[in-house]
């Protein structure tokens, strides 16, 4: 099982980390499990969560064309596009 990394600005890092549960709730939808969340040391606003996937593709095509509920869990957390996303190899 692959582990995914995603990174990215947010508006608020603070109302970022208050949605922790949704987040996690999200993430599954689209196939990750056991998620992480991290925040910068720099007191930047970037953030990144990890989070194991069985299936890559089938992820990053669930990412690619987000549902409206997804859209939504991510405004609502404050997300700043583009989102960056690695891949364990």
């Amino acid at each position: 099982m692959p582990r995914m990394i995603t990174v990215h600005e947010v508006e608020d890092v603070a109302t970022w980390l208050s949605h922790k549960q949704a987040r996690a709730e999200a993430v599954e939808s689209i196939g990750g499990r056991d998620v992480v969340d991290h925040v910068a040391l720099d007191g930047s606003k970037t953030v990144a969560i990890t989070y194991e996937v069985d299936d890559v593709d089938a992820t990053m095509a669930r990412m690619e064309v987000p549902s409206a509920e997804l859209e939504a869990e991510m405004h609502r957390h404050g997300v700043i596009p583009p989102m960056r996303v690695f891949v364990e190899k």
